[in-house]
């Protein structure tokens, strides 16, 4: 049975927090969050805190399995564009330069190797 976590509107760029995603995509629950735990890349920390949240969603739905026996993995991990802040900073001569404040949208689907094998 798969659990899933969900965090929106994290105010990073979706490339720099997909480069993160795909570090840890398919991959056993332990190994990522040791990859995570020492990466410096800027969503590291929050990736790491939303697969702890979809490894408590999992534990909840399995109530009596316990999560070292049934070989959690990343099934799925996928990051989508968020809201923009549109933003104007002063340029010369009287011209004003666009920025935009991207966020994203981090999902992540886990599972155990368990029940995926069997179907």
């Amino acid at each position: 049975m798969e659990a899933v976590a969900k965090l929106n509107n994290v105010p990073t760029s979706p490339r720099k927090m997909r480069q993160v995603a795909d570090m840890i995509r398919g991959k056993k629950v332990n190994i990522a969050l040791g990859l995570l735990k020492y990466e410096p890349k800027v969503g590291a920390a929050k990736v790491e805190k939303l697969l702890l949240s979809a490894i408590a969603n999992w534990q909840q739905k399995n109530d009596g399995k316990r999560m070292e026996d049934s070989d959690l993995f990343v099934k799925t991990i996928f990051v989508d564009g968020g809201r923009i802040l549109k933003r104007f900073r002063p340029a010369p001569q009287g011209r004003a330069y666009r920025i935009r404040k991207r966020s994203n949208h981090v999902t992540i689907i886990v599972d155990s190797v368990n029940t995926s094998v069997n179907l």
